[in-house]
């Protein structure tokens, strides 16, 4: 069978941004499209693994204005990913670029409006990155989770279409666990730093366990964190004689979802967006140095609407052993979280995307 046109899809280097890019192209390729990605260093040592992903490394970087040294040297790192990103279009010539967000995927979509390459963007966070802000004259169209995006100028709103979550693949196949109240009778909980792990959740997190365990409630603690905090951590657990389990980086990350019946996450939009599709009830601390404060927004978007709870990194000490306490005595606020999680779903959101591209590539064809 002939493949259908090129499509490039240009990826930041975290997890929040390197899944969704996986998932697309896992989606695009089955369409028999040809496809490409590019990322940064950090990306690509999370995305190599993959063998079927055709893929091409750019090093850039943010722009950075700490002092001017360090202003003039990230500014001519951009510089020279936007010339090796337009000597890289030339050869390839792709149908369409699909920037992800993210600072990596900045000097291609620079470089496919050089060139008079469409290109479009996807923007997960409740308040649009810095890198898509900067593009936004120049895309075709905005992909957006929610229609509650904030950040784009009126004249802008008509390139945004509302679309979902992009998640891991196996989130959207998944049977998903109908959980009932007698599945809390113990806790179960997963805590998820992000691909960087939350290295302050192994200092705060476990005397919050050790306390819960003390007052009588059944726990068990799934933990990721950096594996140089492997050694402390199993330590600590041992002694107080609290089950766990602890883990690093995954991409198997489904295995933990269904051990668990609680989350502690930092609150990035690709995690959220997992954790509501598989149904499961869960806490954000938000990073409080992120972006713009994009990860607060996220979690008030999602407190709001009913699918988990919110508890500031400055307040853990004082607020989280209450509040895990009070979810498992009173089953009633496991239930209405979950109630709420069950009708939402992303199932068809590639559907939606591929709507837009085929358009996209047949206009320009």
């Amino acid at each position: 069978m002939t493949k259908k046109n090129k499509i490039l899809i240009a990826t930041g280097g975290t997890g929040g941004h390197i899944f969704p890019a996986y998932s697309l192209a896992n989606y695009l390729i089955k369409k028999n499209f040809n496809i490409k990605v590019s990322t940064d260093n950090r990306g690509f040592k999370y995305l190599k693994d993959y063998k079927n992903l055709d893929l091409i490394k750019i090093p850039t970087s943010p722009l950075i204005k700490k002092n001017m040294l360090i202003f003039f040297y990230s500014g001519l790192t951009i510089f020279f990913s936007i010339l090796r990103s337009l000597i890289f279009l030339l050869l390839n010539r792709p149908s369409l670029v699909i920037g992800m967000g993210g600072y990596a995927s900045f000097p291609i979509c620079i470089a496919a409006t050089l060139l008079r390459i469409n290109f479009v963007v996807y923007e997960n966070n409740l308040i649009i990155g810095k890198a898509n802000k900067y593009l936004l004259p120049f895309t075709k169209l905005i992909f957006v989770s929610y229609k509650e995006l904030e950040g784009i100028p009126l004249k802008y709103e008509k390139k945004t279409f509302e679309v979902g979550n992009i998640i891991r693949d196996e989130m959207y196949s998944s049977e998903i666990k109908n959980m009932q109240n007698d599945e809390f009778d113990s806790i179960k909980i997963l805590v998820l730093g992000g691909s960087q792990a939350a290295e302050v959740f192994a200092f705060k997190l476990p005397q919050i366990f050790e306390k819960l365990k003390k007052s009588g409630l059944s726990i068990k603690v799934f933990q990721q964190c950096q594996s140089k905090q492997n050694t402390q951590l199993s330590k600590f657990y041992e002694n107080t004689g609290i089950d766990f389990e602890i883990f690093n980086f995954t991409n198997e990350i489904k295995e933990y979802y269904s051990k668990a019946n609680l989350v502690i996450t930092r609150s990035g939009a690709s995690v959220l967006g997992e954790l509501i599709n598989f149904k499961i009830p869960f806490i954000c601390v938000p990073l409080p140095t992120s972006s713009d404060g994009h990860q607060l927004k996220n979690a008030t978007y999602y407190i709001k609407k009913g699918y988990g709870y919110l508890v500031e990194e400055k307040d853990l000490n004082d607020k989280l052993f209450a509040l895990i306490k009070n979810i498992f005595e009173d089953k009633s606020l496991i239930e209405n979280i979950l109630i709420n999680q069950r009708q939402y779903s992303d199932k068809n959101i590639f559907k939606k995307i591929n709507t837009h591209i085929e358009k996209i590539i047949n206009e320009k064809n």
